[in-house]
């Protein structure tokens, strides 16, 4: 337990009838976070109560909290699109005596381990470390780029970045570290608690929704423009500048200085101007992100990135995609959650339930040092950063996500609205005037399905069948062909495709057989034919270049069967020569001129003894219209390969790191129907160049 005072006296209560809080993790001048466990799940989760809420005026709660509820739709929607973005789970009120007419609403949240990353460069700090590289500060940071690039592609700002809402759920000396953006739409619940009055205590001469040493000029004053994701993108660079400079992001020891600092023309806060030593290419891009006018700054946190990312030596850092900010808006109506305005808290409890008390986990911003009892960190020394910022948003402890989310100037519009990801403007594709994916690509519009296979015959890999749901993505109709694929490297920016196999105890006899099947050889003859001998780094370079990136394994699954469990793209009947170019009677005559022995798939001959142009079999398409999802080459995605979850899972993006990468389909060469399932998956080395396997794209929508 935790020996935090708790003046709710929610401690030993149940919320809700289905919330145990336990113990109180933090408090801010806005909030105070419970650990509770959910009584029917028997997982512990974080329960933030926003306290000062309770002053707002009675007859302002009604339409308060339907923005609260309307926003926080959205964002749990944007939540399951981002692993890196800390998911709410549940919302609601409650009141602590129903005699009195004072309100209270809380927010359920995912219950996380781990510290924010502002503790740990207090900890860097304190223990004179060096700052990390560029290159190590981007993979770290990477997930929560990525986070806010997906709020941007929509028009969304968070509009309050910093270290403090960026949680660590691991160590981040790692590779793979687990990252969570925390308190999405913070600072629109506290612009709204103000216009409503009485929400806070003035007490410090300068109330803000946001944190001032991480403040672009806009924030604070409108005169130099509107808030958008520009603003994001300036806080960014403010918090990736202080990972490699351990200096403070904007200098001031009040509010009017930090203010002179956020838009002082003569010195901008860049990388260089705080000690660190960056190549001048770095520098300029740091210095267009941190601009004084924000029309003069990357537009988006995906343009930001990309840029520092073309100038890395090395592929290290993965791309993001990019917005097209002046692109169309396509708006649709999210409807709000019923909520019961007046929660009644049930009696306390003598204790918290045992399965709370032995539940592990930590909330966000603090850590565990024995098991079940939370207690707070380490924290950071108190800086100038946070001694007077009010109302708690700093104070708040980057301890969860609020939410309500702030839109970009402009007319009034669908609080909910959202913007469908257009292509970046460098890719080659456009997109099609009948939706929202490029010419080439089939819009998936997500559900939910059994991904892998119950069938004990199958091996363990495909097991257990486990429930997927998945947002909407596009991928391509076909397999990326030979003519695609040669017109980017043709213009220098994917590597040429291979004239020969490689792979681990490769012999002088596969050499001879193999090599004369890459499709590069020939690039008129086999033009419509897949690209082959290319390795997953040479697949995942080609996407990104297009504008987007390799499936997911669960994304290729489910395009390739749908969620009513087929066993096949086209069904349930068995391979035929008619539906899929795999090894039939042409194959295996092929494969006796070669000295290779193949067994037949199929008694047919399907016409192609190795790989057949792209849509040679149209009767083997997928409900979704994708072809040669089996057969014709094995196709890279960009899963590590590891043992499937047993539990239900959201947009599955496999482990963060390991040795092999998935291939999915089958090739021409398949013998067994098994390999041709779509729940078949198979490892092998990304640096391996095979005449059997290629790829083809998706992107998210």
């Amino acid at each position: 337990m935790s020996d935090l005072p708790d003046p709710l006296n929610l401690v030993g209560s149940t919320i809700a009838e289905k919330y145990a809080i336990e113990s109180v993790v933090g408090e801010g001048g806005f909030a105070i976070v419970y650990r509770a466990t959910h009584l029917i799940w028997k997982r512990p989760v974080a329960i933030k109560v926003f306290k000062s809420l309770r002053d707002v005026a009675e007859a302002q709660r009604e339409k308060l909290l339907q923005e609260f509820i309307q926003e926080g739709a959205l964002l749990a929607e944007l939540s399951e699109r981002s692993a890196a973005i800390c998911q709410a789970r549940d919302v609601g009120t409650l009141t602590l005596d129903p005699t009195k007419k004072d309100w209270l609403p809380y927010m359920v949240l995912e219950w996380l381990e781990g510290s924010t990353l502002e503790t740990i460069l207090a900890q860097q700090k304190e223990r004179s470390q060096p700052p990390w590289s560029l290159e190590h500060t981007l993979r770290i940071l990477q997930p929560a780029a990525e986070a806010l690039a997906l709020a941007h592609r929509k028009r969304i700002a968070h509009r309050d970045v910093k270290p403090a809402n960026i949680f660590m759920c691991g160590d981040p000396e790692e590779q793979g570290c687990p990252v969570k953006l925390l308190d999405f739409g913070i600072a629109k619940v506290v612009q709204d608690a103000q216009k409503a009055g009485g929400a806070f205590t003035k007490t410090a001469g300068q109330v803000t929704s946001f944190t001032p040493s991480y403040g672009a000029p806009e924030q604070f004053s409108r005169s130099h423009g509107s808030t958008g994701p520009w603003t994001d993108v300036f806080a960014f660079a403010l918090v990736l500048t202080e990972c490699l400079t351990h200096k403070e992001p904007l200098e001031g020891d009040d509010y009017m200085q930090i203010a002179y600092a956020s838009s002082d023309k003569t010195r901008r806060p860049t990388p260089r101007a705080k000690g660190a030593v960056i190549d001048d290419a770095i520098e300029a891009i740091f210095a267009k992100a941190l601009a004084v006018d924000p029309a003069e700054r990357f537009r988006s946190l995906g343009e930001f990135w990309e840029e520092l990312r073309s100038k890395l030596p090395s592929d290290s850092v993965r791309a993001i995609p990019i917005a097209d900010q002046t692109g169309p808006v396509s708006a649709r109506r999210t409807d709000p959650v019923p909520l019961s305005l007046s929660q009644t808290v049930a009696a306390p409890s003598q204790a918290p339930s045992q399965a709370g008390a032995q539940a592990g986990g930590v909330a966000p911003g603090f850590s565990n040092t024995t098991p079940g009892t939370a207690t707070t960190s380490p924290s950071p020394p108190r800086s100038r950063r946070t001694g007077f910022i009010l109302g708690g948003v700093a104070a708040v402890i980057g301890l969860g996500v609020l939410g309500a989310w702030l839109r970009n100037a402009g007319p009034k519009s669908d609080p909910s609205a959202a913007v469908l990801a257009s292509i970046p403007p460098t890719a080659k594709a456009v997109p099609s005037a009948k939706g929202p994916c490029p010419d080439g690509m089939i819009a998936i519009e997500g559900g939910r399905f059994f991904m892998g296979s119950e069938d004990p015959k199958d091996p363990q890999n495909q097991q257990p069948a486990h429930n997927v749901t998945l947002t909407p993505y596009c991928i391509d109709r076909t397999e990326v062909t030979v003519a695609r694929y040669k017109a980017c490297s043709d213009l220098g920016h994917c590597k040429r495709a291979g004239t020969e196999n490689w792979w681990k105890g490769m012999t002088p006899h596969d050499q001879e057989v193999y090599d004369p099947l890459c499709n590069i050889r020939d690039p008129a003859g086999r033009a419509k034919h897949p690209i082959n001998c290319v390795d997953w780094d040479m697949a995942r370079t080609y996407c990104a270049e297009e504008g987007a990136r390799l499936p997911t394994e669960a994304e290729w699954e489910f395009a390739a069967r749908g969620p009513d469990g087929r066993k096949y793209p086209w069904g349930d009947e068995p391979p035929t020569e008619k539906r899929m170019n795999g090894c039939g009677v042409e194959c295996s005559v092929w494969g006796k001129e070669h000295g290779v022995e193949i067994p037949g798939m199929y008694a047919g001959d399907d016409g192609y003894p190795a790989t057949a142009p792209v849509g040679s079999f149209p009767e083997g398409k997928s409900r979704y219209g994708l072809v040669d999802v089996v057969g014709n080459v094995f196709e890279w995605v960009g899963d590590y390969m590891g043992p499937y979850a047993t539990g239900a899972q959201i947009n599955p993006k496999g482990p963060p790191a390991g040795s092999t990468r998935v291939v999915r389909g089958g090739a021409w060469n398949a013998s067994d129907v098994a390999w041709v399932r779509p729940s078949f998956r198979h490892h092998e080395d990304p640096k391996k160049r095979s005449h059997g396997i290629g790829f083809r794209c998706a992107k998210s929508i």
